[in-house]
């Protein structure tokens, strides 16, 4: 997991740039096919549950141990629990 204290165009830029080579490289080595549509929608689906815990404050257990804990930990940190 990687959390950023700030978000500039550069830190920006490296996580996208890491999470696209990071998907490629894995589908390259499964011999799938990382960029399908079903894949593209599903992230879509689970970002817009996200997106809305992200904007309301309390605590969040819906997801798995890791997920919620990182939705938390930006949540205090940004001061929106």
């Amino acid at each position: 997991s990687i959390l950023a204290q700030k978000i500039t165009p550069a830190t920006l830029g490296a996580l996208i740039a890491y999470y696209e080579h990071m998907t490629f490289t894995e589908g390259a080595i499964w011999n799938i096919n990382s960029f399908d549509q079903w894949g593209v929608e599903l992230g879509k689906s689970l970002a817009k549950k996200i997106q809305s815990e992200l904007e309301t404050s309390g605590e969040v257990s819906g997801h798995d141990a890791s997920t919620s804990g990182l939705i938390n930990a930006f949540k205090k940190k940004a001061g929106i629990n």
